[in-house]
């Protein structure tokens, strides 16, 4: 294959991988990962591999962290099991029966209400804080997913130019 044509299925990994890390169908750092990776070995790059162990390392703590910040920030707003389990099928309700673009948040939000109201009816206050919590546990992961990508896609551009 030529360089030019790698080059450019590596930058529209790594550009579908930003947007993944926001819009949660994608797989986003997996995607940024291969265009990396593909960078890498599929062409004659310089680029040092410490680099490319960085960022392995990197996106298996953001794996990690996909499922410890939400629980960890919904359970310091109060949170219980309920709202968890809310938040993962409020999730994917909202992917699939809300069609507007980020459903996936407004089902997730409605989720951890509903999970929460249903652990205890009479508790909206309790509930309306764990859904805070969500929120910011979202907003942590995903800005450091963001953050991550976004490094991936400059140090090829960098390394590229």
């Amino acid at each position: 294959m030529e360089n030019s044509l790698i080059y450019l299925v590596v930058l529209i990994l790594m550009i579908l991988g930003i947007v993944g890390t926001i819009i949660p169908v994608l797989p986003g750092l997996l995607l940024s990962l291969c265009g990396l990776l593909i960078y890498k070995f599929g062409t004659d790059a310089p680029l040092s591999m410490i680099y490319i162990w960085i960022f392995v390392v990197l996106t298996g703590i953001s794996v990690v962290l996909n499922y410890v910040i939400p629980a960890r920030t919904n359970r310091r707003y109060g949170g219980t099991r309920w709202g968890s389990v809310g938040s993962v099928v409020g999730t994917f309700a909202g992917m699939y029966f809300i069609p507007i673009p980020f459903g996936f948040l407004i089902g997730m939000f409605l989720g951890v209400f509903i999970g929460e109201l249903l652990h205890d009816a009479h508790d909206k206050k309790k509930a309306w804080n764990s859904t805070k919590g969500a929120l910011i546990g979202f907003i942590y992961g995903t800005g450091f997913n963001f953050i991550v990508a976004l490094a991936m896609f400059l140090v090829v551009i960098i390394d590229l130019f």
